[in-house]
């Protein structure tokens, strides 16, 4: 599923070889960067059917100085699987497990394009700001 170059259209590169994903999936699954400044959730978003893996819910934790507890969001649905709300329903759940544990920001960069994901934000209730970084858009929804 992650290895499909369709996934790459908005974000850009190339699939990851296997050695690579699971060099990836090692860092990930330590929970935090090395230097200890961010934390990682990494879900993965499983159609309650029959258990198949369509995809992934990931959040990047940290305090920008002064500031609040902020959640960078990102989510990455199968291609054979987008369009059914995966994506949607994963990045609402995080959303509202990060709000229960104190996050106060939520982000995401979202390609100017991707209307697919520009409707998750939507549905997290980040609103777009004039803010590009490496030709995405920065989404936010400010604490409470």
């Amino acid at each position: 599923m992650f290895n499909d170059a369709r996934l790459h259209t908005w974000t850009g590169g190339t699939p990851r070889s296997l050695a690579q994903l699971e060099d990836r999936y090692a860092r990930q699954a330590k929970g935090s960067s090395p230097d200890g400044t961010q934390g990682w959730l990494n879900w993965m978003l499983r159609r309650t059917s029959d258990g198949r893996l369509v995809g992934t819910v990931q959040s990047t934790l940290s305090r920008p100085a002064g500031g609040c507890l902020e959640a960078t969001l990102a989510w990455v649905v199968g291609f054979a699987h987008q369009g059914n709300g995966y994506g949607r329903e994963g990045a609402l759940a995080m959303t509202e497990w990060l709000r229960a544990r104190g996050v106060g920001r939520l982000v995401a960069y979202i390609h100017p394009r991707h209307e697919a994901s520009m409707g998750i934000a939507r549905a997290l209730g980040l609103t777009a700001s004039d803010v590009v970084v490496d030709g995405e858009i920065r989404w936010s929804r400010p604490g409470r």
